[in-house]
């Protein structure tokens, strides 16, 4: 079933100017308004958030503004300047999200992210990086994602807060309390609709449709039909001209698993020749199917370094091919190199002059590729104290700055996200548990080697001037072997206060 993300960008004029202004953009606190003509008349066209809780409105006469509000501060509208950031966020989307982007003028995006959420934690954590990530810049969204592009459009304007997931089969009902204009009609005919009594999405959907395509034209049944998903609306997606891409077309539609991954491998060949005469390796690939039913299936694979090795190209690709519905038939295929780099070929050396070393980046490929690259790390010593700030996570193939951690005390196998509180039975000041309990378990102690004493790193943070941990190795009757500390004021530590943790499990 096909996923479609809208993102919607509220203050997309302003925020836009804002960044491109940089330190010259004016202070937030400003009552900012954007000026546009309609007509003769000089009209507003977007509004900061501090003028609308003025009082001030998109369509506004800029004297009434002025009158309304005598201190705003107005700046031509550049609607071309706009529409060109907006396809620069497209493709910026488009590098990191899903093959299928598209610019939703004049204020949003849509993504196809159908089979793609899996690859940043699924659609909720999908969201709610996008939005953050987008707000770290300065730019304020919402976002939502549904079964068709119009539940989701309708979504992210009126319910996202500021994501909303629609569960899979779950559109009719959530839209159908939305309001008309989520329809994405002309206004008059949203204007029409309320003057004949309607004010929701359901109740056009409860009535028979004859009458109001009689009245209203056929893009309102053409909006109620897409949005509930029964005609297809394909994202027309965003194409860069400066991204190697080669396309296949074919004169009757194909549809077999063997015949697409034929004509696949034949594509990576055609990208890979294209790419040499550029110098450049791939690191993303997106393969984009057009259906005779005009809809798109799509698969996006990427290496952790840049390739252009044509086998293990078309391997990544064809290991997808199951996710991919052909329906009646696929009539064009489109390979694209969403992410290339510079490639510098390196000769192989002999294994008699020196020791050939195993490589695991074809393995690393197609793993990332399955679970998600973000889920594939490896693990790298930070310099700190602190054991949860001593490890920071990088990429499996990033190099080796030959960093270690210190091997004056071991360390646990694992270590906990977050120091769980347990209660303790221990000798005072200095000695180790003789008990303690965790998750509800009571555990006796057999062994213990410690105290090993970390203080708080003072010259970051006020707070941990006299922090203070003790740091116990234990071993229960059991044989299993844990990491626990006792927490507190370097004062009350030594008076034998303080609350206990375990942090870590030995293997």
């Amino acid at each position: 079933m096909a996923r479609v993300v809208s993102l919607f960008l509220p203050g997309w004029p302003i925020d836009r100017l804002r960044r491109s202004l940089g330190a010259a953009a004016p202070p937030a606190d400003q009552r900012l308004v954007l000026v546009g003509r309609d007509g003769a008349r000089r009209v507003l066209t977007a509004v900061s958030r501090v003028a609308e809780q003025a009082g001030l409105r998109v369509g506004m006469p800029l004297a009434k503004a002025h009158a309304l509000v005598p201190d705003i501060l107005a700046l031509p509208a550049d609607p071309a300047a706009d529409a060109a950031a907006l396809n620069r966020l497209s493709l910026w989307a488009l590098q990191h999200y899903a093959p299928i982007v598209a610019p939703d003028p004049p204020d949003g995006l849509v993504i196809d992210t159908t089979g793609a959420d899996h690859l940043h934690g699924g659609e909720e954590r999908m969201l709610t990086g996008l939005v953050n990530r987008l707000g770290a810049s300065g730019i304020f969204a919402r976002a939502a994602v549904a079964d068709t592009w119009g539940a989701a459009h309708a979504a992210a304007r009126f319910l996202a807060a500021p994501v909303c997931v629609i569960a899979p089969g779950e559109t009719g009902r959530i839209v159908a309390s939305l309001p008309i204009p989520g329809l994405r009609i002309p206004p008059e005919t949203v204007t029409g609709l309320h003057v004949l009594g309607f004010a929701t999405i359901g109740e056009v959907l409860a009535v028979p449709r004859a009458p109001l395509v009689l009245r209203f034209g056929a893009g309102l049944g053409r909006r109620l039909d897409q949005m509930q998903g029964t005609i297809s609306e394909p994202v027309d997606p965003l194409r860069d001209p400066e991204r190697v891409s080669v396309r296949k077309v074919f004169g009757e539609p194909i549809g077999a698993a063997e015949t697409i991954a034929r004509y696949t491998s034949g594509l990576v060949g055609d990208l890979c020749r294209a790419l040499e005469k550029r110098g450049l390796g791939a690191r993303r690939l997106d393969l984009i199917f057009h259906r005779v039913d005009n809809s798109l299936q799509a698969i996006r694979v990427g290496t952790a370094r840049a390739v252009r090795d044509e086998k293990r190209l078309a391997r990544l690709l064809c290991d997808r091919i199951e996710t991919i519905d052909p329906g009646f038939g696929i009539e064009i295929m489109e390979l694209t190199a969403t992410l290339a780099e510079p490639l510098v070929l390196h000769q192989a050396v002999s294994s008699l002059i020196e020791e050939e070393q195993a490589d695991i980046a074809s393995l690393v490929d197609v793993i990332a590729n399955r679970i998600g690259a973000r889920r594939l790390y490896r693990l790298a010593p930070v310099e700190s104290d602190v054991p949860e700030r001593s490890i920071h996570r990088i990429a499996p193939l990033a190099p080796d700055d030959g960093a270690t951690w210190p091997g004056r005390w071991p360390r646990p196998a694992r270590l906990l996200a977050r120091p769980e509180p347990i209660d303790v039975m221990a000798l005072m000041p200095d000695h180790p548990p003789a008990f303690f309990t965790w998750r509800g378990v009571r555990r006796r102690v057999q062994r213990a080697d410690g105290p090993e004493r970390i203080f708080g790193e003072w010259w970051k943070r006020d707070a941990e001037l006299s922090a203070v941990r003790d740091y116990f190795q234990v071993e229960d009757a059991e044989g299993e072997r844990f990491w626990l500390f006792r927490s507190g004021e370097e004062q009350h530590i030594i008076n034998g206060a303080g609350r206990w943790f375990l942090h870590g499990i030995f293997a």
